[in-house]
């Protein structure tokens, strides 16, 4: 009868006990698990602004057959130098396929500070004498272009690609003609403002700025061709008619920034 009351006595001291012992053993901290980063991805809306400088020709000739009369050549040509700030913005839409490339669609539209002009004088002895000179000036007003974008990812978040496609812009031609050997001084003035469409091909590198998801740097370089502006007018000195052309080519470089929507 002792035995068991002190085998009684000792099994309710072990049992309580045990759970002050268990209070104080070390507790197991819970395995952290990083955050999984979503992985960069180019698909989706974007729209941005850009600023850069343009070079190029405005490639000028004025032919009047009335100066043959005064032995003064009867074609006269030169290349007007176009040079001037651009800036703008651009919207587009990117498809990226895999990890390796993108594909996109992008219109832009600019305006343009280029101008250059040309001069020509030639004096002459035959009638009374005299000089006639001639001015041409060629200004790029402003532009755009429709183009397609095929680009090959370096890494997830910077883009090599090639660009092509439609150009259009408003060409602004003006030129003048002054005769001294008149009296008075025969002068006359010729030119157009039009819109003239082309094409452009060029390429350009794209990355994500540091620390942001949905912002990208751009520098871009475009050949854009114009095309021709051209006109004709009556020589009213010589009694003859008179043509003209400009044939405008434009190399831009910029540089830009995008949002990109998601």
């Amino acid at each position: 009868m002792k035995k068991q009351l002190l085998l009684s006595v000792a099994f309710g001291a072990l049992m309580a006990v045990t759970p002050a012992m268990a209070a104080d053993l070390p507790v197991k901290a819970p395995v952290y698990k990083a955050p999984v980063e979503a992985v960069y991805n180019w698909t989706g809306w974007y729209a941005g602004g850009n600023i850069g400088y343009g070079w190029g020709n405005g490639d000028a000739n004025y032919t009047d057959p009335g100066f043959a009369i005064v032995g003064l050549p009867t074609s006269i040509s030169g290349s007007d130098k176009l040079e001037g700030i651009i800036g703008g913005g651009q919207i587009g839409y990117n498809w990226q396929v895999n990890n390796n490339w993108v594909f996109g669609l992008e219109a832009d539209f600019q305006g343009s500070g280029q101008k250059a002009s040309n001069s020509f004088s030639g004096s002459f002895s035959d009638f009374e004498g005299g000089t006639i000179s001639q001015n041409q000036e060629t200004k790029i007003l402003w532009f755009g272009t429709v183009r397609g974008r095929v680009g090959m990812l370096v890494n997830p978040t910077l883009l090599l690609y090639g660009t092509g496609g439609l150009a259009y812009g408003k060409i602004s031609v003006s030129g003048s003609v002054t005769d001294t050997s008149c009296t008075p001084t025969c002068a006359w003035s010729y030119g157009n403002s039009t819109t003239k469409v082309g094409w452009t091909l060029g390429a350009g590198i794209e990355g994500a700025i540091p620390n942001t998801r949905d912002w990208t740097w751009k520098l871009e370089y475009l050949y854009i061709d114009f095309g021709s502006v051209n006109g004709s007018g009556f020589d009213t000195d010589f009694g003859t008619v008179y043509s003209w052309s400009a044939k405008v080519t434009d190399n831009i470089l910029r540089v830009g920034v995008n949002y990109r929507f998601h």
